[in-house]
Order: structure tokens, then C-alpha cells, then sequence
């Protein structure tokens, strides 16, 4: 029974306002009361991770590998139950959140190994050098440790591996950092019973109870509190770029400013170009449309603009994806809200007079909608910003360019981007050779001859990019550098082997980098 109440302190606890989920499939309530967490039950959060932050953050890699494979575990055990409340509350297919399940635990245990692993910490020594000339150096030791207990914002189009127990959560767990959640509205019953799993994890292995919280909430103000609290050292955000936009504001303007990692957005550019497009425009054209309507097309990573010279292969392209497109029926999306948003983006598009209509279903109830897919010139694309914000679903920009210089510009004046994708044959290489640097400073991850839909969770991944892709260029937030974002470095000088964290006493046996040679 689920029963709509936030995780605080290892008690299932009220507090607050109520709101109700709805099935945007039926329209049906789910859930009559999910509690709108106030300040004072945010606080009540944050105080039980500060207490236990070092309790938590001194466990050993070992035990907080334990601790990450013991959730993963529990949310296996679960597994049903969160498949039907799951497709209940977002309308997913029950074979995309059994997927999306298994990348979410084996998120968890890619961390666990990492840890065990040890290079995360980058641990390093400069042993103390009494006589060097014309001063001493003395013993210096650095790695990285917690920064404090992290805000998690859940994401609505990724109810488990961006939410409960997803990425943000599972590095910063990891890093050693007690975390929060602000359950997302639209899945506050899946937020629910993830939570349980971390609880009985929590309990399994003797790890202090403000290690994890959830806060449900559906309003601005919950997710305010927990930005704004003094105590929440970091915070980890999915989500639109009004939304998140008003969050890092939020955390910058503390007294304390912290970290605000955002994802925020993209409209992730594709550039087909023109030997590829001769020779292969149609099977280009269908895998385009089926990346772009993939999930409803509210994935992150969703290709929303292309990019071509136009000439040979253009229109046989665009011919196949809207052949494609026009045979894919309304579907539904996360929320009413949502589809709401989606349905005004492309009507305003529709009436701007700027854009041709290439192709647009019909869409079908509250929450059902049709792909959409606009044709414009260089020229009117250059000249009207408007065209280049993401519209947040299966809708897409196609700009054909007269000429190469064209195609720069466009890639020039692109913002950041999660992903920018070369579709080319090998003749192609001398015409992407010159885009490459203008496009390498506008994404965190380019690709060639496949589709941005779909991100690995590995060593060699970045999920981020410049402004407004996400808030901070440096950072992912897929794969293990993901752990960096939540530890800082901490040098310890002259300091007793007692004294100092396992990762750099002498004769350990993680990676350490000893006097500038890896020991």
C-alpha cells in the first residue's frame, strides 16, 4: 500500500500540504494525498543527513559498495510492483521501465565496483623531501572526500535511472554524501516504493538512517526548500530549463553559494552530410524519425534539428521520415501538463509564418500527441532565435543550408548541446573536418553515423555540455566521472598515518599517485 508520506530519518512521516497523481493515460486518480513537503519537513531532512554525514561518508568503499549493491538488490525485489505503478503513473511501456530498472541497478553496482576500484579519489603523494635545497617540502597528501549532504531532483521522463535511485543518487551515495530527494509529482508512487528498497538497504547493512530521505512534493516551494537549505552542499537536477534555471539562481545566491549540477536540456543537432545523404537518404530518413519519436520523444537526447546542405538526397530524406513519422499514432505523454506545453510550442511554430509544415499527426486526448516536423532555410533560422529552443517531444526542425559556410554558421551559432551527431559516409570526411571544431565547443558528446537516443552508462560517457545543455561544462551526469561532482579535494600536511583517510596512508591498495609516479 502505498501511502503518499516522505521518507525522513528512516520513518515513513506526514507533513504538509496534500496533491493527487493522475494516470495520463485514463485520466484516473492514483493516488488521492501525496504530503507537499514544507520547510519544516525539508528541514527535518537535512538535519538528519548533517548529523549522519559522518557517519555515513567515514564508511569504508567496501561498505558503501555494499550498501549500493544492497539497494540495487532491493529494487530487483521489487521489480513488479514498480513496473505497474510505474506504467500507471507515466504511461511507459512496461518492457521501456523493465529496462529502465535494469540500467538503474546496474548504475548502482558499476559505483560499487568504481569505489572498490579507487581511482575516483584521486589519491596523491609528495613525501616530505627534510633536506632539498634552499627549503624542506614537507609531506603532502591529497584526495578527494564528501562534500556534505546533495539535493536530488527526480525527472519526469525517467522515473527510476534519473530519479529515486538514479545516477545523482547512486555517485553521490557513493562519494560517501547522505542524499535527498524531491520526488517528482508526476511519479510520487514509484518514488515511493524506490525509497522502501534504499530504507531496507539502509537497514540491511547498519548504515545510519539520514542517509537517504524522500521528500514528495509538487510545488515550487518544496523544491525551494531544499535548494535553500544550509545545509544541502550540493544538489543534482533533470529537468526543463525554466525550472532548473530557477534552482541554480536559488543555490548561487545563498550565503553559502553550492554546486548546482543541472541538466537542463537540448535540442541535440544532427548534420547529414552530403555523400551519406546520396547515398543512403532514405534509410537515413527512417532512422532518424524512429530515434526522434522514441519515448514519446522526451528523451534528453532527442535529435529536435538537422542540419544539411541541401542537394542530392535531401528531399528523399526528408520524404522517408515523414513517411515514417505519419504512420506513428498520438501517444501519450508524461503528464497533461506536459502535452500542454508540447501542443502551444508547436502551434506557436505553426502560426510564426516561419517555418514549413513537412509533416503533423493528429493528436488524440489530454495527454496523446503526434510527431511534427517543420522545414526551414539558413536564413530564416539564423535570423529568428525563437527556432532554436527545444520543443520538449517528438517535433523536430529540419534546416537546409545553400552551401557549406552556411552549414558553419549555423553550427556557430548553435548554444550548448548534450549531443550533436555527424551522419557521413568517408567521402564526407573533408566536409566535416571544418565543422568539428566549431561543433566540439557546443556539445559534451559528438557521434557519428548513429542517433543520440540512448545514453551508456560507462567510464568514457559525458551526459552534460556548455549553457544551456547543462549548468556546469565540466561535469556528467552518466558514467563514473559522475562521482567527481559530488567530492572536493582535501590535502593533508604533515599529518600522523592515524590521522589520515585510507586512501593515502602508505601501503594502501587503491591507486595512488606517489611522488608523481603511480605506485
Amino acid at each position: 500500500m502505498l501511502t503518499g508520506k516522505h521518507l525522513i530519518d528512516g520513518a515513513w512521516v506526514e507533513g504538509g500540504t496534500t496533491f493527487q497523481t493522475v494516470a495520463p493515460a485514463t485520466g484516473q486518480v492514483l493516488q488521492q494525498a501525496v504530503f507537499d513537503a514544507d520547510e519544516a519537513t525539508v528541514a527535518k531532512a537535512a538535519e538528519a543527513a548533517e548529523r549522519d554525514f559522518v557517519a555515513y561518508s567515514s564508511k569504508s568503499a567496501g561498505e558503501r559498495a555494499a550498501f549500493l549493491r544492497a539497494i540495487a538488490d532491493e529494487i530487483e525485489a521489487r521489480g513488479a510492483q514498480l513496473t505497474e505503478t510505474g506504467s500507471q503513473e507515466t504511461a511507459l511501456p512496461e518492457a521501456r521501465l523493465n529496462g529502465e530498472r535494469g540500467r538503474t541497478t546496474g548504475q548502482l553496482r558499476m559505483f560499487a565496483d568504481w569505489i572498490e576500484e579507487g581511482t575516483c579519489f584521486d589519491a596523491r603523494i609528495d613525501r616530505a623531501m627534510p633536506d632539498r635545497q634552499p627549503l624542506p617540502r614537507p609531506d603532502l597528501r591529497l584526495t578527494l572526500r564528501a562534500i556534505g549532504p546533495v539535493g536530488v531532483f527526480g525527472a519526469s521522463n525517467f522515473p527510476l535511472a534519473f530519479s529515486t535511485a538514479g545516477g545523482d543518487t547512486a555517485s553521490a551515495l557513493a562519494a560517501g554524501c547522505p542524499v535527498i530527494v524531491k520526488g517528482h509529482p508526476a511519479h510520487a508512487g514509484t518514488a515511493e516504493i524506490v525509497a522502501d528498497a534504499i530504507r531496507a538497504a539502509i537497514e540491511k547493512t547498519g548504515m545510519p538512517t539520514g542517509t537517504f530521505g524522500l521528500v514528495q512534493g509538487a510545488s515550487i516551494a518544496s523544491g525551494s526548500a531544499l535548494v535553500k537549505h544550509p545545509l544541502i552542499k550540493a544538489v543534482g537536477f533533470t529537468g526543463s530549463l525554466r525550472g532548473g534555471r530557477a534552482l541554480y539562481d536559488l543555490a548561487v545566491s545563498r550565503p553559502e553559494p553550492i554546486p548546482f549540477y543541472g541538466e537542463l536540456g537540448s535540442v541535440n543537432p544532427t548534420f547529414l552530410m552530403p555523400a551519406a545523404l546520396a547515398s543512403r537518404a532514405e534509410e537515413i530518413g527512417k532512422g532518424w524519425a524512429q530515434s526522434l519519436t522514441m519515448g514519446v520523444g522526451q528523451f534528453c537526447t532527442n535529435p529536435g534539428l538537422v542540419v544539411v546542405r541541401d542537394g542530392k538526397g535531401v528531399s528523399e530524406f526528408v520524404a522517408a521520415a515523414c513517411e515514417a513519422l505519419g504512420s506513428v499514432p498520438a501517444q501519450t505523454m508524461l503528464t497533461a501538463g506536459i502535452a500542454k506545453a508540447y501542443r502551444s510550442a508547436v502551434a506557436e511554430r505553426k502560426a510564426s509564418g516561419k517555418v514549413d509544415v513537412k509533416v503533423a499527426g493528429t493528436d488524440a486526448g489530454d495527454c496523446d500527441v503526434a510527431p511534427v516536423v517543420f522545414e526551414t532555410t539558413a536564413a530564416v533560422y539564423l535570423q529568428n532565435p525563437d527556432l532554436h529552443d527545444e520543443v520538449f517531444g517528438p517535433a523536430a526542425v529540419v534546416v537546409k543550408c545553400a552551401n557549406e559556410a552556411e552549414v558553419a554558421k549555423v553550427a556557430a551559432t548553435l548554444e550548448g548541446q548534450l549531443t550533436a551527431t555527424f551522419i557521413m559516409d568517408d567521402e564526407d570526411l573533408g566536409a566535416v573536418q571544418p565543422l568539428l571544431p566549431i561543433v566540439e565547443r557546443k556539445a559534451g558528446r559528438l557521434i557519428r553515423n548513429a542517433y543520440p537516443t540512448g545514453v551508456e552508462v560507462s567510464h568514457a560517457m559525458m551526459h552534460g555540455g556548455p549553457y544551456p545543455a547543462s549548468t556546469d561544462v565540466r561535469s556528467t551526469s552518466v558514467g563514473t566521472k559522475a562521482i567527481e561532482r559530488f567530492l572536493r579535494p582535501v590535502s593533508y600536511q604533515n599529518f600522523m598515518q592515524d590521522m589520515l583517510p585510507d586512501a593515502v596512508k602508505d601501503g594502501v591498495k587503491t591507486p595512488v599517485l606517489d611522488n608523481g609516479k603511480h605506485a
